[in-house]
């Protein structure tokens, strides 16, 4: 598969798997404004979801579409970060979860507008405030959950330590990454990781929470489509409808 097709393919499969797992608490939400606020968060990602995939598709050139890249395509080839597919467990880890992705995602598409491919600076460009209010929202509510009560904070701390060993593989980079960097369409492992490190450090410390050691080991293999069990599960349940009754349309 050509280098820049499987980076898309990534970038699109962390939001989509990232928007289901959200969209799986519709209805669910601790409280209706943040209810809201999780399923328009879901909202944003599936939009920026069909970018990604449909210029995945037309660079292909097979006959894809986003909805057969969504629908049509086992575990194993998607190629979403292993952080995005872990269940959402309590609010705390929801939160924490979404904390850590959107603090990557940021200063990875603020890096995008600047990519050498103009379709991708363009996708990012019109993603850029949408995820810019998904970090400001996020890091809010990590301050307010780790510097609140005793349970509160006790419950976010545990999410932190138990996800943390997620978050590395984000900056693991291989010789998809790496190409795309030489290229210029993708910004270097190094400043995105000072940059999130930085970040994470500032609104851990704001929440009175403790920032695990950087250099602890990382959970990888999603990128290349080694993934959990949650994938699994959560494919079948998204993609039933379209396995069940094939071609079926609105």
């Amino acid at each position: 598969m050509d280098n820049k097709v499987n980076y898309l393919l990534r970038l699109g499969d962390n939001a989509m798997v990232l928007s289901q797992r959200l969209c799986e608490l519709c209805g669910k939400g601790p409280a209706l404004e943040e209810d809201m606020a999780l399923s328009n968060v879901s909202l944003d990602l599936l939009g920026q979801t069909r970018m990604w995939y449909t210029y995945a598709a037309e660079l292909e050139g097979q006959g894809r579409d986003e909805d057969k890249l969504a629908y049509l395509r086992d575990a194993h080839d998607f190629k979403n970060v292993l952080l995005v597919e872990q269940p959402n467990g309590n609010y705390a880890h929801t939160l924490v979860r979404q904390f850590f992705f959107d603090t990557w995602h940021y200063f990875l598409i603020g890096s995008l507008t600047r990519s050498s491919d103009p379709r991708i600076a363009e996708i990012a460009e019109k993603s850029l405030k949408e995820v810019t209010y998904h970090l400001r929202r996020s890091g809010d509510l990590i301050v307010r959950l780790g510097d609140g009560t005793e349970t509160s904070k006790r419950f976010t701390q545990t999410a932190v330590d138990e996800l943390w060993m997620y978050t590395g593989e984000v900056f693991n980079y291989d010789a998809v990454d790496e190409a795309m960097v030489a290229e210029g369409v993708a910004p270097a492992s190094a400043a995105l990781r000072e940059q999130w490190l930085s970040h994470v450090s500032d609104i851990l410390g704001e929440a009175t929470l403790s920032m695990p050691p950087s250099d602890a080991w990382m959970q990888k293999g999603g990128k290349q489509g080694r993934h959990s069990e949650h994938l699994g599960y959560l494919l079948a349940e998204m993609q039933f409808l379209q396995r069940a009754y094939p071609g079926s349309e609105w």
